[in-house]
């Protein structure tokens, strides 16, 4: 029978409305995903997923990347134009480079964000709350 007592307050008190929090909402993130590497006839078409959870509007956002080949040397620095990113919305990109060999990529290394304007502040966010991640075997990230 004590434990009664002790049961009806611990349910009152897990019912309470200060005890029961909405959950904490995500914080802003540009999402960035490596998602594929396709041969291509000048060259490598690369395929990103982009999320923008940043919280508005994205009217141009470009991402200066450092390309690395297998063995970890440089090969390149490209500047990708991702363009309008809606707000909690994904876009598939695909960019062709040309002279880029798919298979001997190793690395990309996020340089840079070169362009980050729109209805989200401050600018410099979208390097700040960049998210990276690769479905590849191809490191990716900043």
């Amino acid at each position: 029978m004590p434990l009664r007592p002790f049961a009806a307050t611990l349910a009152l008190l897990l019912c309470s409305p200060a005890l029961a929090q909405a959950p904490a909402s995500a914080p802003a993130s540009l999402v960035l995903e490596l998602n594929a590497l396709q041969p291509a006839e000048a060259g490598c078409r690369v395929t990103f997923l982009a999320t923008n959870r940043l919280g508005g509007q994205l009217d141009r956002a470009a991402v200066e990347l450092a390309l690395f080949d297998a063995a970890g040397t440089i090969d390149r620095i490209v500047t990708l134009d991702f363009k309008d990113l809606s707000a909690d919305k994904t876009k598939v990109l695909q960019f062709e480079l040309a002279g880029l060999q798919c298979d001997g990529l190793g690395r990309l290394l996020v340089n840079d964000i070169t362009a980050c304007e729109g209805a989200i502040t401050p600018p410099t966010i979208c390097l700040d709350a960049l998210e990276t991640s690769t479905r590849l075997d191809v490191d990716f990230g900043v």
